[in-house]
């Protein structure tokens, strides 16, 4: 799965690698993180019609990360839906609408996975932390999907009853990832933004092919500090790399 991950670029860089042409609707809603985390607030690039003209525009917008799907009856649900299954995502109920007409990307300089490290004279493993980023440090477009759900209890005129929120595809993990963890998250190539981002593509064969590995698997993986462990914890020390037998001492 991919349950933490880093996103520290500016609106501004963001903009501008995504070729976005207007400041989000939220410039400020959206703090750099090192740390993001299930039901944090994260950037994601996706398309919609102008509701005035019609016009298909990108946009930079803030999500809530935990897709809550549009006949749930709490926005609860969320927390347990960070991740869609690449071999399942165009089938079940929850995601089979987002993937035909709702996809986005969330842009990541990378990625958190955990590795259980048997250590002598404990009677159970521990969880060592790894930072997995592109060699490049290029960012990850990473895939994902998005939907709108609304509070039943609110008011008609209420703005506040819409939540919009989002899952990051996943597949079998290969190269670091997969030394460390079963899965990883599947991303698109910059060549591929204006197919992926499209509502009016919605052949799933064609979608799927667009699917790839991170950075084309070029991925570098590096132990971190436990403390990325607690969600209280965040800054760039959280992706230092650190000796892994000192931390399990």
């Amino acid at each position: 799965m991919c349950g933490r991950y880093v996103s520290s670029r500016s609106p501004a860089e963001l903009r501008r690698l995504f070729d976005v042409p207007d400041p989000p609707l939220e410039e400020a809603a959206v703090e750099p993180s090192w740390n993001v985390a299930p039901t944090d607030d994260v950037w994601a690039v996706l398309e919609r019609a102008d509701r005035t003209t019609g016009e298909i525009r990108r946009q930079l917008r803030a999500l809530r990360w935990g897709l809550v799907p549009s006949w749930a009856k709490s926005p609860d649900t969320g927390a347990r839906m960070i991740n869609a299954r690449m071999e399942t995502v165009a089938d079940k109920p929850a995601y089979r609408k987002p993937f035909a007409k709702r996809r986005c990307l969330l842009p990541a300089d990378g990625f958190y996975e955990w590795e259980s490290v048997e250590v002598p004279g404990r009677p159970k493993p521990r969880k060592q932390p790894y930072f997995i980023t592109p060699e490049d440090g290029s960012v990850m477009a990473l895939a994902g999907l998005y939907e709108f759900w609304r509070d039943p209890r609110a008011e008609d005129d209420d703005p506040a009853a819409w939540l919009t929120t989002c899952t990051i595809i996943t597949t079998e993990a290969r190269d670091a990832a997969g030394r460390i963890h079963p899965r990883m998250p599947l991303a698109i190539p910059a060549d591929d933004y204006e197919a992926w981002l499209d509502p009016a593509h919605a052949n799933a064969e064609e979608l799927r092919d667009l699917l790839v590995t991170p950075a084309d698997g070029r991925l570098v993986a590096r132990p971190v500090s436990p403390a990325v462990n607690s969600v209280r914890n965040d800054g760039p020390q959280l992706i230092e790399e650190v000796d892994p037998e000192q931390e399990g001492t």
